[in-house]
């Protein structure tokens, strides 16, 4: 079934929380500024935001006249996110509603500092069911480094949970969250060291089933997708983005790819040959991504890429 997505005028789209800083390298693409060139005169050069091993975005979408605004994910340190906005002059207040990407502690760890900030009752928190669940790595010796826990329904009662599977629609069908995304590339194989507790067994969980992406559609200019850690892949995480809106043109691709690591460098490849068949405008690979790959995407896309840093202002 084909998603009506409605389009929207613009999108603003600015990293709260990321791997890396850079204030003073210059961006040559007209529709991104840097934490500078958006924010001065407001700061002095002591107030700049931090980076750290987590994810965030600050989502705006603009159409006839309205805006709707979310947080998709809440980075890896309980206060990043709060202290980040308030060094940016931004008002928490106006989230509208937040999507986590997955249940991995670098998206969900100011969960609930960012609730508290928004401070609205019944705030609605789109979410899987799997995210509550403990999960982990397996090391080499067998044993199962953990990983921190999820907050619990009784900490979110305040929120709104809205568990998903599907793709959703919500802010008057201007915004999709995918809900679990198909596995069908062949390189695209999931993370073979992670690990979730299932009836107090570890069980191997390569798959990752509760990554979800975040998609919208600008008038005249095509998607936008938004990956915390593509753990289903960002080739299959942008296949099924197209084939759910029934949109091919793919504008602008933001967000941690996850081709880091031992396991995932030889994908480096491949993603790069589909990527280039997808061709879009405008692609900031970040956060999991990995400095190989971000390299590579770099030099087969001279003229769409944007290095992300915290603070970077997305105008699309």
């Amino acid at each position: 079934m084909v998603l009506e997505l409605e389009a929207v005028d613009k999108v603003e789209v600015i990293s709260l929380v990321d791997n890396s800083v850079d204030f003073l390298s210059t961006v040559s693409h007209k529709q991104v500024q840097s934490f500078w060139q958006w924010t001065k005169p407001k700061h002095e050069h002591s107030e700049v935001p931090v980076a750290e091993h987590g994810f965030s975005m600050l989502v705006k979408v603009f159409n006839d006249g309205k805006s709707d605004s979310f947080l998709f994910d809440t980075g890896g340190s309980p206060n990043v996110v709060i202290d980040n906005s308030k060094i940016m002059g931004l008002d928490l207040s106006e989230v509208g509603f937040v999507v986590l990407s997955h249940g991995h502690y670098d998206h969900f760890s100011g969960l609930l500092s960012v609730v508290g900030k928004i401070g609205k009752t019944g705030l609605p928190l789109i979410v899987h069911e799997d995210m509550f669940k403990a999960h982990g790595t397996a090391l080499r010796d067998g044993t199962i480094r953990k990983y921190p826990d999820f907050p619990t329904p009784l900490q979110l009662q305040s929120t709104q949970l809205i568990f998903t599977k599907q793709p959703f629609l919500t802010a008057n069908r201007q915004i999709c969250v995918t809900g679990e995304i198909p596995r069908k590339t062949s390189f695209e194989n999931g993370l073979m060291q992670h690990q979730t507790l299932v009836n107090d067994s570890w069980q191997p969980d390569p798959t990752i089933i509760d990554d979800r992406a975040i998609v919208m559609n600008v008038k005249n200019k095509g998607l936008i997708i938004l990956s915390g850690c593509a753990h289903a892949g960002i080739i299959n995480t942008i296949n099924y983005a197209k084939q759910s809106t029934g949109i091919e043109t793919v504008y602008a691709v933001l967000g941690g790819f996850h081709l880091a690591g031992r396991g995932f460098e030889a994908k480096i490849a491949p993603t790069l040959k589909e990527l280039t068949r997808i061709n879009p405008a405008l692609i900031a690979p970040s956060h999991c991504t990995g400095w190989r790959a971000i390299v590579a995407i770099h030099q087969a896309f001279p003229d769409a890429f944007v290095w992300n840093s915290v603070g970077n202002l997305y105008q699309l």
